[in-house]
């Protein structure tokens, strides 16, 4: 027995009860009461804490390209941000070039990946070119470097279309591939912003206008309905508003394996932000949504239709989101040119633990979202997600009693600012363990560069909104 956490309360997505964990060759080994050390045995007390499966962040983009730079958290910085908030694995989105097989993805982004991390990792594709039926193909070629999750964008420049959209569908379906999508109406939000460009309005809340509550709401609807027209499943991402949460929910409840992520920005923030003095550093997208975007995510997680939470982590620097003002050349800039995306690793599981704290969802509730869901959708549960006997010994020990202001000086990633400057938190991590081995404690990043493992995940088939 190598590590042996006593006296806590172990809390997985069904339940809690009070027990020791045992964990040998990096595995939980066994749980029960009392159990006894060997001689070179750690012991942990964890006696007035909670044991926790270390949460999957099944949504981050670790050193990426976008909008002129790059996400400023490498694989190295992004893992350790991930480790000190509790989080033990995280999915990074290898994003396809145009002629670029998805296998050759994988491969080349592991190459950047696998000396630098500190938790376990696996990828998503980000599919860019189905023109051919070798882009196409190599779908399962991915699949058999243990990659079966993919995603397409309906924005930006590289999104794909409808066709070619239902085209990666298709081919999930037959594969047994899970396709995810970033669902914003790329046609209506290039429309609305020529046309507030032209009207002079540059500022970040313009950002928000073009990608509103309608221009998100109606690409959920549609993806939702060329899965349906394809006869597969669907994990719509990031899901911010009322009207894709409304057709979640009656793509469900008619029997349709339809399943959706929020992030914690969307769940603590409205578009009120974008009214703030540096609203820039809130432009991502999708951008936050209205008080009733807001109330409806909310309920969908009581009611089980927003199956997981993710972060979306990518975060830029305060002078890249100042080229909203000035650009690098030092001509004008707008919405248009501020880097999208925040910072978010670090704070997903300690803010929805938080809530669990103050009693808004179960402590089981918040391992279900961030742990025990991602590591069924996303094929690797044989490894991760809970706390049971022979799986990673990925373990979180939190102190209930312990209140935490996030301010970015407390923070272990890159970047030089957070939009959770100043949120008070009711209860936080202590120690975070990645397979067996200590990564955090007491506020300090223990672990090492290049300790963490890319993980195979297997496929897993969805012919209903039931796991």
């Amino acid at each position: 027995m190598d590590l042996l956490i006593k006296n806590g309360t172990i809390v997985t997505a069904k339940t809690t009860f009070k027990a020791d964990i045992a964990v040998e060759n990096e595995k939980i080994s066994a749980i029960g009461t009392d159990l006894k050390p060997d001689a070179n045995t750690t012991v942990v007390d964890a006696s007035g804490k909670l044991v926790l499966p270390g949460a999957i962040d099944g949504h981050t983009h670790l050193a990426m390209p976008f909008g002129g730079t790059i996400s400023t958290d490498d694989y190295y910085a992004g893992t350790r941000s991930a480790a000190c908030g509790g989080t033990t694995t995280v999915f990074d989105f290898a994003l396809q070039t145009i002629g670029e097989p998805m296998d050759e993805t994988i491969k080349r982004r592991r190459a950047l990946a696998d000396p630098d991390v500190a938790v376990d990792y696996s990828f998503h594709i980000g599919v860019c070119d189905v023109t051919n039926d070798a882009m196409l193909d190599s779908m399962e070629k991915a699949m058999a470097l243990g990659v079966p999750s993919f995603k397409v964008f309906m924005v930006y420049d590289f999104g794909v279309d409808d066709g070619s959209f239902f085209k990666v569908l298709t081919k999930a379906k037959e594969i047994g591939a899970l396709v995810g999508v970033h669902a914003e109406n790329r046609d209506v939000n290039n429309v609305l912003i020529a046309q507030y460009l032209k009207e002079g309005k540059t500022d970040a809340w313009w950002h928000y206008m073009s990608k509103n509550e309608e221009v998100e709401g109606e690409a959920d609807v549609r993806a939702i309905n060329l899965a349906k027209m394809a006869g597969t499943s669907l994990y719509i991402v990031h899901l911010a508003d009322k009207m894709g949460v409304d057709a979640v929910k009656q793509a469900r409840d008619e029997g349709y394996p339809i399943f959706a992520e929020t992030c914690p920005q969307y769940l603590y923030f409205t578009n009120e932000v974008y009214k703030r003095e540096r609203a820039r550093d809130f432009v991502c997208s999708p951008p936050m949504k209205n008080q009733e975007s807001q109330d409806a995510i909310w309920q969908a997680i009581s009611s089980g239709d927003i199956t997981t939470l993710a972060t979306d982590h990518c975060p830029f620097t305060m002078d890249e989101k100042d080229w909203g003002i000035t650009k690098p050349d030092g001509t004008p800039g707008n919405f248009t040119t501020i880097p999208n995306g925040c910072a978010g690793v670090e704070n997903m599981y300690p803010y929805m633990l938080s809530e669990a704290n103050k009693g808004r969802i179960s402590f089981n509730k918040a391992v279900e979202l961030c742990a025990t869901n991602p590591a069924r959708l996303f094929g690797l549960d044989h490894l991760k997600g809970s706390l049971e006997v022979g799986l990673d010994a990925d373990i979180v020990i939190y102190d209930k009693d312990k209140n935490f202001t996030i301010t970015n000086d407390k923070m272990h990633g890159d970047t030089d600012h957070t939009i959770w400057e100043g949120v008070d938190v009711k209860g936080y991590p202590v120690a975070t363990y990645s397979r067996g081995n200590l990564v955090f404690k007491d506020g300090e990043f223990v672990g090492k560069k290049g300790a963490g493992k890319f993980i195979h995940c297997h496929s897993v088939k969805f012919e209903s909104p039931d796991f």
